[in-house]
């Protein structure tokens, strides 16, 4: 299971990818999730300052 992101409230600031240990989140149009590298550790949906992003 990776981190959930709301589309519609992503704001495309970059924190999570910024905050995420090992580099599954990118930032293009809105925030951006590889599954195959997110390890739910949660510290990207803590930075989110939309609340965009949950586990």
């Amino acid at each position: 299971m990776a981190v959930q992101i709301d589309q519609d409230a992503c704001i495309a600031c970059g924190a999570c990818a910024d905050a995420c240990p090992v580099d599954a989140l990118t930032i293009n149009e809105h925030a951006e999730v590889n599954a195959d590298e997110c390890i739910d550790c949660g510290s990207c949906t803590s930075t989110c300052p939309v609340d965009a992003l949950s586990l």
